[in-house]
């Protein structure tokens, strides 16, 4: 099968669907402006099958906004440096069940069945294309180099979205509801210890999401904080573009080992995770914290080829200062000198942390307001993560706020605790968006209660129209 063949497929199954059918919501009619059912922050994955499954459920009034350039969403062309993705190619994810849209069939329409065979993980630059691919045969609502900057919330149960960017035709739109499809990043932000950020020079180190030179670093010294995958993608990249050597640090003993993502995808933990009690929520994500994701075998094994690489494992930074233009790093083991640090520790998640949401933060509830954990297991990072309904909806710690955060959504990283592996992980999200577009319609649907009821109660358009005559026992049509 040709990709021109596979298009055409799509199309039919859509069809067979009845997709875009008319929408089932009451459109609202402001004094000024348009007023978007759905606004959806991010057109990486996460945003556009978010977006496809608004469409099924006759959601239409949707708009996707996203700061990047076009085919540029997400972290795939820009500081994801891994060669594939870390989940078996199998799974399927936003193609929401329908078999001509899985990156499987994009695939095999292109280098057919034996290709498939062939293949052992996905190529991150294919995962890239296919996402551009989907997007253009859904036609997507997509519009680029837009920037969210302020949520201003109202309590007529209509938001003001503050805008800045090329593609930003006024200062502010305005939707009903909006979902933060913000990635791994858009609970909070980017961790740098403060031992590195208050002592060294921004010109010496760069965060792992950061956009770093390599060619600038050929031939030269460099280290990286941190023991998972992250670490090791970006030490295996930057001997591939020519650093002479990498050292890779670990604070502890040993490597982890577990993926315990591998067992959550075959157990039911992933699907059936809204079914737990909090302090069973609480207990497997604490586990899941203690574990981390570990690099890969292919990707340590393509780092710890090279002949400059270096790993340290029960090798913490102890201090970290500058000395004639260099970063001097301390560890249990010795001094080290370098010539740039890639800090790959991770984020922080807060809704405090997001400049978006600055005006309703205060009301967004956490997880320290509903559940007090164990001593053994209690942990202040998780303890931040907002608490979320099993439908990703942000809910108030106090009435005052209650219509302020009312349609807000977080489908994002920072739903791990409430909602597991699903927003922030492939393997969850054909899972997560049919539970998060069931309650964004849901709340649609109420928030238009009387108009749903009345249209209900009034409804007499008759459907049968045969009736009987009684003198030839005969039946006839009207």
């Amino acid at each position: 099968m040709s990709l021109e063949a596979l298009n055409k497929r799509v199309e039919t199954d859509l069809s067979y669907l009845s997709f875009r059918k008319p929408t089932e919501v009451q459109p609202i009619i402001p004094k000024s402006g348009h007023v978007y059912d759905v606004i959806i922050i991010g057109g990486g994955q996460s945003g556009l099958g978010t977006a496809f499954g608004l469409l099924r459920e006759r959601v239409s009034n949707i708009l996707v906004i996203d700061e990047n350039r076009s085919g540029l969403e997400g972290p795939w062309e820009t500081y994801a440096r891994m060669i594939t993705l870390r989940t078996p190619k199998n799974l399927t994810s936003i193609d929401l069940g329908m078999p001509s849209l899985t990156f499987q069939s994009w695939w095999e329409a292109q280098f057919g069945s034996e290709g498939w065979e062939a293949l052992d993980k996905i190529p991150r630059g294919d995962w890239m294309n296919y996402l551009r691919w989907y997007r253009n045969i859904l036609n997507l609502p997509v519009a680029n180099e837009i920037k969210l900057t302020l949520i201003e919330p109202a309590e007529t149960g209509i938001h003001r979205l503050h805008i800045e960017g090329n593609g930003a035709v006024c200062p502010t739109l305005m939707a009903r509801k909006v979902i933060l499809a913000t990635g791994i990043q858009g609970g909070g932000e980017w961790h740098v210890p403060s031992m590195i950020s208050e002592k060294l020079p921004s010109h010496l180190y760069s965060h792992t999401s950061q956009t770093i030179d390599f060619t600038t670093l050929k031939n030269k010294k460099v280290a990286v904080l941190g023991g998972g995958a992250s670490a090791f993608d970006n030490a295996n990249y930057a001997l591939s573009e020519g650093v002479a050597e990498a050292h890779v640090f670990v604070r502890r003993k040993e490597l982890p080992r577990i993926n315990p993502i591998r067992q959550m995808e075959a157990s039911g933990m992933i699907e059936r995770f809204h079914a737990l009690s909090d302090a069973e929520k609480y207990e497997v994500m604490a586990h899941f914290f203690e574990y981390n994701q570990p690099p890969t075998n292919d990707t340590f094994g393509r780092a710890s080829s090279w002949p400059g690489f270096h790993l340290h494992v029960h090798a913490p930074w102890l201090d970290v200062e500058e000395k004639h233009d260099k970063a001097v790093v301390t560890t249990p083991q010795g001094t080290f000198t370098f010539d740039y640090l890639i800090i790959s520790t991770g984020l922080l998640t807060d809704p405090a942390l997001r400049p978006e949401l600055q005006l309703v933060e205060k009301h967004i509830a956490r997880w320290n307001d509903h559940y007090k954990a164990p001593h053994e297991i209690a942990n202040p990072v998780l303890d931040a993560h907002p608490y979320l309904s099993n439908g990703f909806a942000f809910l108030s710690r106090n009435r005052e706020g209650q219509k302020m955060v009312y349609g807000l959504f977080a489908f994002n990283y920072s739903a791990l605790i409430s909602c597991g592996i699903s927003a922030s992980a492939l393997s969850g999200l054909k899972y997560a968006i049919p539970k998060l577009v069931s309650e964004v319609a849901n709340q649609l649907f109420i928030d238009n209660r009387h108009e749903n009821l009345t249209n209900f109660f009034d409804y007499d358009e008759p459907e049968f129209v045969g009736s009987w005559s009684k003198d030839n026992n005969q039946a006839k049509t009207i």
